[in-house]
């Protein structure tokens, strides 16, 4: 069966695989492609799939910079429907001859459009509609054979069409929850103006990464990076169903794993028929991380130290193939294609070492986001504690220690990050959340303990509500949860003086610190 499918040209941007991510949400199937895919390449996708559309991502260029990113310009005369969001929308405007230049003023977050022209894309919307914009150049006018549809104050063409062609522009970012109506805008273009069925499902998605782990290692031997977090368990589980008995699972305790986590893991995958080895590193990875501040340094010593290791205990055990459960965020954030930006590194994409003694690395999970990787954990049948567990980072408590780590702060962080765990799992907050937890920050402050002068830490809280991780808003938590969580670390940490609380959405942040 083919399934009708939406391809997303990837021009970079960091919202690019959260396109394809929301048209799947849809049960249509999306593939992201290279923004300049040839049209043998595109011949090739459609023996396998019914192309039904195309999207164009936003991206960090400008339309103006010499070596932007540009698309061939025959996907135009396929005779399928093309939909531009943000960078994509600024460059069918340039391609087709309109006027784009730097914004008057730049829009960066929410902004109200006005939609002159309910229709295609913006079909069945309002007359004024919240959406999410990021960008800096902005398109002034267009060919006689455009219309306009929507506009803001400072963008006068935030929206348009072609008048003949099913050919569409948006400056915002639909496919962001923080567009109220964006979803809307995607169902309309994927079934209004594409005309898609829904028939693409995750059981095929998780027999897809069976079928890829089991060819990708073949006759060999593998080892797995086993965190214990939804991301590995379910890599675990598909490696599991691959490979079978020539998969060992190695959990890595390098000493910045929350309260009581390493037995949690321990306890829990010992009941699984799996070939477990813990390896106890605390002390070695101390070591590497003395003296060092920087985050990105940090990181990549974490991911190095962490392939040592593994490169140990597959030695020993006669395995040439990493199997490990890196996710899409990871790789996004990574800056792993040409045109997108680094935001940071993770240890187990762009920290890794360019060296290894691996044949090779396999990510089975590199195209799904968390939400996604969760259902997959529930047709498995992974444990609820897994399933719904809440995310933490690879190097652990360590990136949420600004500066340097030393033994005494992974333990005032560890503290205070159980304090605000044990406090937000006693409320009714807790299902609705994504992430929560405690950041130790570099920043000292004077305080008052016991009626004299006190000069501490200043450790920040950490709530946000998220569907997949690649936009968060801060939790809006009441005054009383805090103030509990606030009283506890101060008192129970005798090294903090002081609790703050991070309001700040993702983006411009993001929900770690490092």
């Amino acid at each position: 069966m083919k399934y009708d499918t939406i391809l997303v040209l990837d021009f970079g941007g960091q919202y690019c695989h959260l396109i394809g991510r929301r048209v799947r949400e849809n049960g249509v199937y999306s593939e992201i492609v290279p923004h300049d895919i040839k049209i043998e390449e595109i011949k090739a996708l459609d023996e396998k799939i019914n192309l039904k559309g195309i999207i164009l991502s936003g991206g960090p260029a400008s339309v103006f910079d010499e070596n932007a990113p540009k698309p061939n310009t025959y996907i135009f005369d396929l005779g399928v429907p093309v939909l531009g969001l943000c960078y994509g929308h600024q460059l069918i405007a340039q391609i087709f001859g309109g006027t784009v230049k730097p914004a008057k003023r730049r829009e960066y977050g929410y902004a109200h459009v006005t939609i002159d022209k309910p229709i295609g894309v913006l079909k069945n919307l309002g007359r004024k509609e919240r959406v999410w914009m990021s960008h800096s150049d902005t398109v002034f006018s267009l060919p006689s054979e455009f219309e306009v549809l929507a506009r803001t104050q400072s963008c006068p063409v935030a929206a348009f069409k072609h008048k003949t062609k099913p050919i569409y522009g948006l400056q915002w970012h639909p496919e962001v929850v923080h567009t109220v109506n964006g979803m809307r805008m995607i169902r309309n273009f994927i079934f209004e103006v594409c005309g898609c069925t829904a028939n693409w499902k995750m059981e095929d998605v998780i027999e897809r990464m069976v079928e890829e782990v089991r060819m990708e290692v073949d006759a060999g031997k593998a080892i797995i990076a086993l965190s214990g977090g939804i991301d590995s368990s379910v890599a675990t589980a598909v490696a599991a169903k691959a490979v079978g008995d020539r998969l060992t699972a190695v959990f890595v305790d390098h000493g910045f794993m929350r309260e009581n986590e390493p037995e949690f893991v321990e306890n829990t995958f010992r009941k699984f028929k799996l070939n477990l080895i813990i390896v106890k590193a605390q002390e070695r990875f101390l070591e590497r991380l003395k003296g060092v501040a920087d985050p990105e340094k940090k990181r990549k010593i974490i991911g190095e130290e962490f392939i040592h290791v593994f490169e140990e205990v597959a030695e020993r055990a006669g395995a040439e193939y990493l199997i490990q459960g890196t996710i899409y965020p990871d790789r996004i954030e990574s800056g792993f294609r040409k045109f997108s930006d680094k935001i940071k590194t993770h240890h187990n994409v762009a920290g890794l070492p360019t060296k290894m003694k691996f044949k090779k690395i396999v990510e089975p999970l590199r195209d799904l986001y968390k939400d996604e990787v969760r259902k997959a954990a529930q047709m498995l049948g992974l444990p609820k504690e897994i399933v719904f567990r809440q995310p933490f980072p690879g190097p652990g408590l360590a990136v949420r220690i600004i500066g340097e780590v030393t033994k005494e702060k992974v333990e005032i962080v560890r503290k205070a990050d159980k304090i605000v765990r044990e406090e937000i799992d006693k409320t009714g907050f807790k299902d609705k959340l994504w992430q929560y937890f405690a950041v130790l920050t570099d920043t000292k402050a004077t305080g008052v303990k016991g009626d004299a002068r006190a000069y501490g830490y200043v450790v920040a809280v950490r709530v946000v509500e998220s569907r997949e991780a690649m936009t968060a808003s801060f939790a809006r938590i009441p005054y009383k949860i805090l103030e509990k969580i606030s009283t506890r670390i101060t008192n129970e940490i005798p090294e903090v003086v002081r609790v703050v609380y991070d309001v700040t959405h993702k983006p411009p942040a993001t929900i770690e610190w490092e």
